[in-house]
């Protein structure tokens, strides 16, 4: 990259083609006026001589020759030099007769200069010239004289300017340039000097006055990072949760139909030892049929408590806020870096009444969906599809309170709808998801007395997913309507649901 001039060379040379510029100007006024000096006292002295009755003998500047023009064309030398007329001076002679006036003929510098005076007797006409060298010496000895003060003029503003545009400048822009590679460097301690002129000075306070804005939105940065890794740490913990819970409901509902599919042959075989030991027929093996029911009542108790573990505990319903629930479902999705192209809008009506319902168990459907619908975007965005926004949000419905889950990822095909609710069924790739995600969610809907279901979405969307609640009987304020729209920053915690 070319290096560019400095602001003291740039000032500089400006300044010096502005004085060179005022100086041309300020010299030709001064020629100008220095002619126009010259001739007027050139011409009142030659007419003075002019006029002078007797015959010239010592003339104004020696060496100036004259010469009497008769109206005849006769021609008589008057000053103390005999000489012959040029014709350049003969046409000035006859000239000034036609005219009857004086006129003076300067000429260039190196020119002889001329002057006709008609006479008062007869028409005659005193004409003089001036020696060259005169001429050379009246009119550029001054100038070069106005030259060298020029010039000197030039010479002391080039060192003033240099000596004040480097001090009052130059150096506090260098000062204030190091102090900027100091902060890049990450010496945010470093503040410039308020110093040289004003405009300078109020740069390096505006300079000072970022650079205390910057530390402090870095350090706001700094803890927005730290608060997203503990995000990211909480929703790891809180997927960690969510798998766990679904791997047990799986084996959950695994145990609960084997129990009921052992559970009554076990009754039948425990009937049937009991009829075996009242036989009074068979005491040489009544000990061992004793032991056998011992046994098989063994196996039941495990089936009930196999029967036991099926049927989680119920939710405790309170008054809950759904919006709150929303926005943290919200955060702790959006957090994830899978979702990073995935644009996450909440709106909220502007009065909403708290669900009957358990928190934990609702934020629990909301991660579910909001996992759901951004995996969805992003395997539409993969397909080259346009795609990336899902929108949470939360109004009354008939039933009470409703939140709403819509994508416009891929969709679900009219076709498997009705079964997208049963457990191990999945549209997702083999190894991806379990099936249970929905199942889980749509259970634990109805255990709060809800519903959840897959309705037809709004024009500009795809798949809407809606979660209806009870709500408590006196409605509570929420926030004022509005919508937010996050893009989702990055994160590091697990991905993906099922479903």
């Amino acid at each position: 990259m070319a290096r560019r001039p400095g602001t003291q060379a740039e000032l500089l040379l400006s300044l010096g083609l502005v004085m060179i510029l005022a100086t041309l100007v300020q010299a030709a006024v001064l020629a100008t006026h220095h002619e126009s000096s010259l001739r007027d006292l050139i011409g009142r002295a030659l007419l003075a001589e002019a006029r002078a009755p007797a015959r010239i003998s010592d003339a104004v500047l020696p060496g100036t020759e004259w010469w009497t023009v008769h109206p005849d064309g006769r021609v008589e030398t008057r000053g103390p030099i005999p000489a012959t007329i040029d014709t350049t001076t003969l046409a000035l002679a006859i000239d000034a007769r036609t005219r009857v006036e004086p006129l003076l003929q300067p000429g260039a510098i190196w020119e002889r200069i001329r002057m006709a005076v008609p006479l008062e007797s007869g028409g005659a006409v005193a004409v003089a010239a001036v020696p060259r060298w005169a001429s050379w010496q009246l009119r550029v000895a001054p100038l070069g004289v106005l030259a060298v003060v020029l010039l000197a003029d030039v010479v002391i503003f080039g060192a003033l300017g240099v000596y004040l545009v480097r001090r009052r400048v130059v150096q506090p822009l260098s000062r204030l340039a190091r102090t900027a590679h100091q902060i890049a460097a990450g010496e945010w301690q470093a503040r410039a000097a308020a110093e040289g002129t004003a405009e300078v000075a109020d740069l390096a306070d505006s300079f000072n006055e970022m650079t205390t804005a910057l530390e402090g939105r870095t350090s706001e940065l700094e803890k927005a990072v730290k608060e997203l890794a503990e995000k990211n740490a909480d929703l790891s913990h809180a997927r960690a949760g969510l798998d766990r819970s679904e791997r047990l409901a799986a084996v959950g509902r695994l145990a609960a139909g084997v129990a009921h599919e052992i559970g009554n042959p076990i009754g039948a075989i425990l009937a049937l030892v009991d009829l075996a030991a009242r036989d009074p027929g068979l005491s040489a093996g009544k000990q061992h049929l004793e032991r056998a029911g011992r046994e098989g009542l063994r196996v039941r108790d495990i089936l009930r408590q196999l029967l036991d573990f099926s049927r989680p505990p119920q939710p405790q319903c309170v008054p809950t806020h759904l919006v709150a629930c929303a926005d943290e479902a919200r955060a702790l999705v959006e957090a994830q870096p899978d979702y990073a192209g995935v644009e996450f809008v909440s709106s909220f009506e502007a009065a909403v009444p708290h669900a009957l319902a358990d928190p934990t168990a609702v934020l629990q459907i909301l991660v579910n969906l909001l996992l759901n619908a951004g995996d969805s975007v992003e395997q539409a965005r993969s397909e080259g599809r346009d795609a990336g926004r899902v929108e949470i949000r939360v109004g009354t419905s008939p039933e009470g309170v409703a939140c709403h889950v819509s994508d416009d990822g891929t969709g679900i095909p009219v076709e498997v709808r009705e079964r997208i609710f049963d457990p191990f069924f999945t549209t997702k790739p083999a190894g991806e998801g379990t099936g249970l995600g929905l199942a889980n969610a749509a259970r634990l809907a109805e255990e709060l007395g809800g519903s959840l279901r897959c309705g037809a979405p709004r024009s500009g969307w795809r798949t809407v997913f809606s979660l209806h609640l009870p709500a408590v009987s006196r409605p509570t304020r929420a926030r004022t309507p509005s919508t937010q729209t996050l893009a989702a920053p990055a994160g590091d915690p697990s991905r993906g649901s099922d479903a």
